[in-house]
């Protein structure tokens, strides 16, 4: 994978633009360490952060291609997982290749068939192409939004990049959080609305939409979505469709150069990657295929089970790991290796995130970063196939608003009087979730069980599986590891959005539907396992260290947190050790500690980034 990062400025000031250009890219070093590049000239400047994974020297970047008396320039971020048909088609209509780089087939596809090229993509992308005569940007997202890409319109121009850091870099945009800004920090933390960037002036290209800029106008449209259509096949054809779906999405993304391997938790979603992976591999020769699980120093001795982690995993991944004879490592994180990468996450995010959440995560990735390049993970598949008990537990699925965010009476508590007085939080959250609402795909006459479903596999995928996405993305670009997710498919998004809900939740089980389709590829014990989310620490060290960071936070009196919270509720939260609040501030993982953290992170994030509110 890769950063990108562009500048397109009208009448151009006397402003030495490579080296702002420069500054904005170095920014995004850790998503690109192999190669940085530039093409500078007349009002564009665009900048490449690359992270070689197929073709190192056929797919460099900026790349460059000339037809018809025009240059096109790309800078691309992402992988095909179809390119050798589209090859195959260009070069049916004439087209000729100097690479096996899927960058080329980017260019060369925007070369043919102009915006409506990413109709024909399968995989994840953020890229840009300027038409240098014609002085025309064109930046597109991938369908489900993998991979990120924001932008900032100018007074004379476009400003745009892989991570907001590389936005904020340019001297004409400052780090100001308008009112709007602090109710997503304070009402929707750590998700945010589609295409909100936080600060004022940035944005975020949503996921399948595709942009245009030309003579100073910028125009956005969407180019994909889910469809609501009747759902005719048979449960039987749904099982092998399923199961067809996956394989081939599973199989596309083996492609690469360097070295590959698997996250495997033992769930159902990584150990079924993992189980098709190895497969493929054992055909091809290619040795056994290389596994990764992370786990806490002494979680066997302070684990607690709840409704959300009824037990460890270690039994599961063990199965896997000797039914498919792969090479597994199993990586122990220590309560330190946490607690040193939160403020880490948090400027890899540019926003508070979820913690040890993401901390861990991004431990995890640096440790797997040092085996493979290239690393396939089971996110998206609990979003596509109800996965989470907000499908099907009544209490969750009668909650206004958001499913898991059912901490808007806390948050509130925390908020200072002043900023309750200012601000509605539950109403802006309702704004956002009604917006969702009225978006979502329906078919005329459905009933409203119907209704109701597709309401929630909407909502999962536009906000949830985002948040989890975005999650993903920065932590392991982080690491510089490049990391796919099969279940993001396109191809089994789009099936699985019009699968009933009795036929998705067969045998009254989570993803039911999804474990028959997995039937033979995973042992029975692992398949039909009760869904256990990513592990957390249990370690009482971790509590200490977190309440020992927000005890600084609370001695500090300029400590920026306290311009949003209350600084005695915090100390009361604090003094507890989190206890006091035990509702998840978000999702099912972030109680007590993780609470802590987050606060700590938000902190974190209005001293670093020197965020101004008005």
């Amino acid at each position: 994978m890769c950063g990108i990062v562009g500048w397109i400025q009208q009448n151009p000031e006397k402003r030495n633009k490579e080296e702002i250009l420069d500054q904005m890219a170095v920014t995004l070093r850790h998503r690109g360490p192999d190669d940085y590049q530039k093409w500078v000239e007349g009002p564009a400047a665009l900048g490449h952060q690359r992270l070689i994974v197929v073709d190192p020297s056929g797919g460099k970047q900026p790349m460059v291609r000339r037809t018809n008396h025009e240059h096109y320039i790309l800078c691309y971020n992402g992988e095909l997982y179809n390119t050798d048909e589209i090859r195959t088609t260009l070069r049916s209509k004439g087209w000729n290749f100097s690479s096996h780089s899927d960058t080329e087939v980017v260019l060369v596809s925007y070369m043919e068939w102009g915006e409506d090229c990413v109709n024909h993509f399968n995989g994840i992308f953020a890229f840009s192409i300027w038409e240098k005569k014609k002085e025309r940007l064109f930046i597109a997202r991938d369908r489900l939004g993998v991979k990120p890409l924001f932008y900032s319109p100018q007074s004379n121009g476009l400003l745009y990049a892989s991570e907001m850091k590389a936005i904020l870099a340019h001297p004409d945009v400052e780090p100001v959080v308008t009112s709007e800004g602090i109710q997503e920090i304070l009402a929707l933390g750590p998700s945010r609305t589609p295409g909100h960037g936080i600060f004022r002036g940035v944005h975020e290209l949503r996921a399948g939409h595709r942009a245009t800029w030309e003579k100073g106008k910028l125009s956005i449209e969407r180019y994909w979505n889910v469809e609501s259509k009747p759902h005719q096949d048979s449960f039987e054809q749904t099982v092998e469709k399923v199961r067809e779906l996956f394989i081939d999405a599973s199989e596309r993304q083996l492609v690469s150069d360097v070295r590959l391997g698997t996250f495997l938790s033992g769930g159902v979603d990584s150990s079924a990657i993992t189980a098709v992976a190895a497969e493929q591999y054992k055909r091809e020769g290619e040795g056994p295929l290389q596994t990764f699980s992370i786990d806490y120093k002494d979680q066997e001795k302070y684990f607690k089970k709840n409704a959300f982690q009824p037990d460890r995993d270690e039994t599961y991944i063990n199965m896997v790991r000797d039914q498919h004879k792969t090479e597994h490592t199993v990586m122990e994180a220590d309560t330190s290796d946490l607690v040193t990468r939160l403020k880490r996450a948090v400027e890899l995010r540019d926003l508070p995130g979820m913690a040890d959440v993401d901390s861990s995560l991004l431990w995890f990735c640096e440790n797997i970063k040092s085996y493979v390049t290239v690393a396939l993970s089971g996110e998206c598949a609990d979003e596509i196939f109800g996965g989470y008990p907000w499908f099907y537990r009544k209490e969750d699925q009668e909650r206004k608003g958001f499913p898991w965010i059912r901490s808007l009476d806390e948050r509130k508590s925390l908020i200072r009087d002043e900023w309750n007085e200012k601000i509605d939080i539950e109403a802006y959250m309702l704004k956002r979730y009604q917006e969702t609402i009225d978006e979502t795909p329906l078919l005329d006459g459905e009933t409203e069980a119907a209704k109701k479903h597709k309401h929630m596999s909407y909502l999962n995928m536009n906000w949830f599986m985002q948040t989890l996405l975005e999650r993903k993305d920065r932590m392991s670009m982080g690491a510089s590891l490049e990391v796919r997710v099969p279940f993001s498919d396109h191809r089994i998004v789009e099936y699985a959005y019009n699968i009933p809900w009795d036929m998705k939740h067969f045998g009254d089980q989570e993803k039911g539907l999804l474990r028959q389709a997995l039937k033979g590829v995973l042992p029975d014990e692992v398949l039909f396992r009760k869904k256990n989310p990513y592990p957390k620490t249990f370690h009482p060290d971790y509590t200490k260290a977190v309440c020992s960071w927000m005890e600084e936070i609370l001695t500090d009196q300029k400590a920026p947190l306290f311009e949003l919270f209350d600084r005695e509720r915090i100390r009361e939260l604090n003094e507890s050790k989190g206890n006091s609040i035990d509702t998840p501030w978000f999702g099912q993982l972030m109680t007590g500690p993780q609470l802590i953290a987050h606060l700590c992170q938000i902190n974190h994030w209005l001293e670093t980034y020197k965020v101004r509110f008005v």
